[in-house]
């Protein structure tokens, strides 16, 4: 039987409406992390946290929040061990768990660590749990590495998620459970349309910024003119830092040289490019197609990482360029001379966010129509369940009308829980099955608007397989028109499952937690 976390919650919380943002750095870490377990993201509360503090404070306050939200279970766990009785109270409880990082994990001075924290314990409020906050924390103090082992044994995640992870990964469980509780490394994207990989290390090394060339190569078979499939390689290199460093620190950052981007993120754009590619190279075959446009769609794109990758992609002057498609014959057969990319996301001010991203990249649909490369970008709100192109809402049918869909999908975003540790306290078991929901939803409202020979790259960030090879196994099922494009064993990356592939985050050098699979739609 599944089991809830041991950690009570307390219904007399305040409304997250209602964070303030004074008093101490712990103090200020403990509302915050109050705030979380009341529904806020890390995302929305953390820049409120380190701008109410001097720049002297950020640092400590990073840590402790960060350290805290990964070993929140483990810590929960412990804490039930060492009180005499239960901890209802989830201020006094989150205040305990600040003091045990700080002893544990920070390597705070006993005497600051206990002192600071009995304070935090009055400043909130709840000096009646003073004497229970210091007693446990001084416990802790005398033989802080037997209470770390006892920690760290084993996972710090809700008990509904450790349990799933078992059944879903029972050979790798012990690994992902622990390498889900350390820091992700911080990957970078070069922008191949204005410099390279190569040069792009050096600038960093000039700026005293060491970073490594990190090479995945990706293979998958794909169909041809003569109804046989023949394999295909692609090789996308990034960078990876050895230290994590502040973005404006990055050499031409703002000029949109390099983009802050996971490393297994960054195969999406590549693989849809690629398989767009072998599409249209057997469609030049055919003399009798004239087709020289093409229509592509970005769903749930926000923030628009992968959007940028793929515009990057065809705005390069290499292989990797739509329109560098070769050419058997270029009389009969001319190259692709229009490129239409739609991309959709259902919230206005993560629209917003992609417009910056973009804008940032030079790739606005303003910087598009100044290129050489004619592309032109459509950027629309909307709900990617209902959301037809061309098409009134009320319409019975969709249209077929792209060559490649690329669908980031909703998903719960499990696998980068190293980079939102908050994630493993705001989901909840019930999620999966929404969510899951959810993706098919999407899927069976886009397939049908995929032209026939076209691709679609369904991509999560989910470590899950109910929300990833089962969701496309139940998909095909369904969808008779439906072939799974199967990834080769060139692939130096993920996991072969029964369909597509699934990246760990198990390597504390390597990715987050990535699925990727590669469906193309037959003709009826």
């Amino acid at each position: 039987m599944r089991q809830n976390s041991t950690a009570p919650r307390n219904n007399k919380l305040k409304p997250s409406s209602n964070l303030i943002m004074n008093g101490s750095v712990r103090v200020r870490v403990i509302r915050t992390l109050l705030a979380i377990q009341n529904g806020q993201s890390l995302s929305s509360v953390l820049d409120p946290l380190l701008n109410s503090l001097h720049n002297g404070d950020k640092g400590f306050a990073h840590a402790l929040l960060l350290t805290t939200l990964r070993q929140w279970y483990a810590l929960a766990r412990l804490l039930d061990s060492l009180a005499d009785n239960p901890i209802d109270e989830v201020e006094v409880r989150t205040t305990i768990q600040v003091g045990l990082v700080q002893l544990l994990y920070l390597e705070v001075a006993d005497h600051a660590a206990i002192h600071e924290t009995v304070e935090a314990a009055k400043e909130i409020e709840f000096a009646h749990s003073t004497g229970l906050v210091n007693a446990i924390l001084r416990k802790v103090a005398k033989n802080p590495s037997k209470f770390r082992k006892k920690c760290d044994k084993k996972h710090s995640l809700p008990n509904w998620l450790a349990y799933q992870l078992k059944q879903d990964w029972s050979e790798q469980y012990d690994e992902l459970t622990q390498g889900l509780r350390q820091p992700a490394p911080m990957f970078l994207r070069v922008n191949s349309a204005v410099t390279s990989v190569e040069d792009y290390q050096h600038a960093l090394d000039g700026a005293e910024i060491d970073a490594d060339i990190v090479e995945l190569t990706t293979g998958f078979k794909v169909a041809n003119s003569s109804e046989s499939a023949t394999s295909t390689t692609l090789s996308t290199k990034g960078l990876r830092l050895h230290q994590s460093t502040a973005v404006n620190a990055l050499p031409d950052f703002a000029l949109g040289t390099a983009s802050v981007q996971d490393m297994h993120a960054q195969l999406a754009a590549p693989i849809i490019n690629q398989a767009l590619m072998a599409k249209l190279s057997a469609e030049k075959s055919d003399t009798e197609n004239t087709n020289n446009e093409i229509h592509i769609l970005d769903a749930c794109a926000a923030p628009g990482g992968k959007l940028a990758h793929w515009l990057e992609l065809m705005s390069a002057s290499d292989e990797s360029s739509l329109f560098h498609v070769k050419q058997d014959n270029a009389e009969t057969s001319p190259a692709i001379t229009d490129i239409k990319v739609t991309a959709i996301d259902n919230e206005a001010p993560r629209i917003e966010r992609i417009r910056e991203n973009l804008q940032r990249l030079n790739l606005s649909q303003h910087d598009l129509q100044q290129a050489e490369k004619s592309v032109a970008l459509n950027i629309v709100c909307a709900d990617a369940t209902r959301w037809q192109h061309g098409k009134n809402k009320k319409a019975a049918t969709n249209e077929s009308v792209f060559d490649a869909i690329l669908l980031d999908s909703p998903c719960t975003a499990t696998g980068v829980i190293r980079r939102h540790p908050d994630i493993s306290i705001l989901r909840t078991e019930e999620d999966i099955e929404q969510t899951a929901l959810l993706q098919a939803d999407i899927l069976h409202n886009l397939w049908p608007q995929l032209r026939a020979d076209g691709y679609l790259l369904y991509v999560t960030c989910s470590i899950l397989k109910q929300e990833n090879v089962e969701q496309m196994q139940d998909f095909i099922t369904h969808h008779n028109d439906a072939v799974v494009i199967e990834f080769t064993d060139d692939c130096n990356w993920g996991i072969e499952q029964a369909i597509g592939r699934q990246c760990l985050p198990i390597d504390s050098a390597s990715g987050d937690g990535f699925y990727y699979a590669l469906l193309q739609k037959t003709a009826e």
